[in-house]
């Protein structure tokens, strides 16, 4: 499965370009290697998961020898090969997506699966197929060498290995050419709906909307193969196809819901979202620094110093957080943050580039100015999620 910018709504604080290398998250878990560059992180969860694969597994091992040693080989053996050939398909993502120009962040291996973070969208629908389809090509690919080669070794634990090369890879690429987001699938539906209607956000929703069918279809799968078997439990193999569902949904809804942000962001504009705000001295009472705000229809309060040169805005929660009957003996600038680089954005921005900036650095609110200098207002996070209410 392959994931880029549309898909994983904003990008988070601190991205990385294609030209500075990728910085090391420890809530990802280990980096075990970097092929063509790109980090490949394993989940802290995912020995824990992997280690009860090969439990469930083990118990339904057949191995011909017939001893639980050799069962828990084979079982494990499988497991290993499966999240094996889960990174290769996702380093031929990766692979593909260079090609083209496009930096990958990272590559996560974690306990459903593996996904690689591309950074941008591809210029063309023809584009993000072949990056979709890379990755279920290589699996496919590597079954067809894996179920060949076992097809001429004689009976054994190596042959049964070698079959399970042929299994492992068998399943990620069939199963990501189901077609709804997250799948590869999915995808490559997105890119055939972008190609037709011109819309890659329109073809995002569609495509996750596949997604949602799908992963219903998957609980109907659960649920009706369960009653067909006799049982009144729900076994193990349709419990973890049920999770699997889950995921799905999760994801397609993400996907639908980064969508709708996406297509609201060029409204979104910092002038437009901007409140007025007057200037304070930072040793004026809070209480008589309400008082002209509300008097000059104002919802700011901007620091300045004897320049009126700005230095610090007031918190809107720290002065609704302050008693009334305190506010008298309280200073304004005490409830202010004082101004960085960060903080200071120019009034011109919108869409995507005022996300980018408020993202870089994370506060409650922006002092905007403009071109020359002059102050404009000040732009509220309060505001800013306002915009997005109800996505």
């Amino acid at each position: 499965m392959t994931t880029s910018a549309p898909d994983r709504g904003t990008r988070e604080p601190g991205q990385q370009g294609p030209d500075r290398p990728p910085r090391r998250d420890p809530k990802l878990g280990l980096v075990i290697a970097r092929p063509f560059g790109v980090p490949v992180y394993i989940s802290p969860y995912w020995l824990l998961f992997a280690v009860v694969l090969v439990f469930m597994y083990a118990s339904s091992v057949e191995v011909g020898i017939g001893t639980t040693f050799d069962s828990y080989l084979v079982a494990s053996a499988f497991v290993l090969l499966l999240y094996v050939s889960v990174l290769v398909h996702e380093l031929a993502h990766c692979w593909v997506a260079l090609r083209f120009g496009l930096p990958v962040r990272r590559v996560l291996l974690y306990p459903l699966g593996g996904y690689s973070e591309i950074e941008q969208e591809p210029t063309a629908p023809g584009r993000e197929a072949l990056i979709a389809a890379a990755g279920p090509v290589i699996s496919l690919v590597l079954a067809g060498i894996g179920y060949g080669v076992a097809a001429v070794m004689p009976p054994g634990i190596p042959a049964l290995l070698i079959y399970q090369l042929f299994w492992a890879n068998m399943i990620v690429g069939v199963f990501n050419l189901l077609p709804g987001l997250p799948l590869d699938g999915g995808r490559i539906f997105r890119a055939g709906v972008w190609k037709v209607t011109g819309k890659p956000v329109t073809a995002t929703i569609v495509a996750a909307w596949a997604g949602r069918v799908l992963a219903l279809g998957l609980v109907a799968m659960a649920l009706f193969g369960q009653r067909g078997q006799g049982g009144s439990v729900l076994s193990l193999d349709w419990i973890w196809l049920i999770v699997i569902a889950g995921f799905v949904w999760l994801q397609s809804s993400q996907a639908i819901k980064a969508a709708k942000i996406r297509e609201r962001l060029p409204a979104v504009q910092a002038r437009a979202l901007a409140r007025r705000a007057i200037p304070v001295a930072a040793s004026l009472p809070l209480a008589e620094a309400v008082r002209r705000a509300q008097a000059s229809g104002a919802r700011a309060l901007v620091v300045v110093d004897h320049q009126n040169t700005p230095t610090a805005i007031v918190s809107e929660s720290a002065v609704q957080a302050t008693p009334e009957g305190r506010r008298p003996w309280v200073e304004a600038g005490s409830l202010a943050r004082s101004l960085v680089p960060g903080l200071v954005l120019s009034a011109d921005l919108a869409g995507l580039d005022l996300i980018k900036a408020v993202q870089a650095t994370p506060a409650t609110e922006y002092l905007l100015i403009e071109p020359s200098g002059a102050v404009y207002g000040v732009l509220a996070t309060a505001d800013l999620d306002q915009a997005f209410a109800g996505v």
